[in-house]
């Protein structure tokens, strides 16, 4: 069997060794092993792929009284998670999701994709997925997020994706599912917001266009960056073609972002990550 440990803990000497060495007492195998120390706050990062079979509950107690006070021990089983999709109407970066999963590139299993309108149903039925609206029209925004809570409490995900889900979200449901939503946006914010951000952008002569996935905090799209890219544009795009190219970035960089989640390589601390 293989799990990942992930231990974030203050630095001192010998770290390695004394994991490596407990692994080693226990007939683990390590497969995979990144550190990374953070020497302006002492901060110690390690991510390991072990294989074998052990007590996880004694391993990670064994861990604890190893490592220095307030230690974050995370061990997960290499399995698929299950994930929830929040949509709207755009369909690029849902589809480009549901193409990925279906040739078999992510570790997730897709529950279901929840939208409040039902535009995107016939798209995502032909995967076989199940799909879920829960319309805002004549509800408070409280009202309605209390039903998309219940909606995506019913297949218990462990990571939620705002595929372009363009409504805001208020602070409970962030607390609700704190450190499970992960978000795209347009690297313009806060630069150009609102309607039509990409002929904002065209209309000031923009020469880079780019996308920022991140985890969704209750200070809008200033949650901790998980992964970001962009492409340099011209005067010959016209809005429309910048728009195109804008989305083709946003689709890839959360498309990785969620590889990463997927594959237990974020570390989050400070409101930034450490990807391992």
């Amino acid at each position: 069997m293989e799990y990942r440990l992930l231990i974030e803990t203050n630095d001192e000497k010998g770290l390695v060794y004394k994991i490596s060495k407990l692994l080693f007492e226990y007939n683990l195998n390590i497969e995979k092993n990144a550190e990374y120390v953070d020497n302006e706050v002492n901060k110690f990062f390690m991510r390991t792929v072990i294989t074998g079979e052990f007590d996880n509950v004694q391993l990670l107690k064994d861990l604890k009284e190893l490592l220095p006070n307030e230690s974050e021990i995370k061990l997960s089983p290499n399995t698929k998670k299950d994930i929830v999709i929040l949509a709207t109407k755009e369909a690029h970066c849902l589809g480009d999701i549901l193409i990925r999963y279906a040739s078999g590139e992510l570790e997730a299993n897709i529950k279901a994709v929840i939208a409040n309108h039902e535009i995107l149903r016939d798209l995502v039925e032909k995967f076989g997925i199940e799909f879920v609206c829960v319309s805002h029209e004549g509800l408070t925004r409280e009202i309605h997020e209390d039903k998309m809570i219940e909606a995506i409490d019913t297949y218990e995900p462990e990571l939620i994706v705002l595929a372009k889900y363009m409504r805001i979200l208020n602070p409970k449901f962030v607390k609700h599912f704190n450190r499970k939503i992960l978000n795209i946006h347009h690297s313009f914010l806060p630069a150009f917001i609102g309607a039509n951000p990409y002929k904002q952008a065209w209309q000031r002569g923009v020469k880079i266009i780019g996308a920022t996935a991140h985890y969704v905090t209750d200070d809008l799209d200033e949650g901790p960056i998980i992964s970001q890219d962009v492409i340099h544009v011209d005067h010959n795009y016209s809005w429309e073609n910048m728009r195109d190219a804008g989305r083709n970035v946003e689709k890839i960089v959360l498309s990785n972002a969620l590889n990463l989640l997927l594959e237990d390589r974020v570390f989050i601390y400070n409101n930034k990550t450490v990807i391992l």
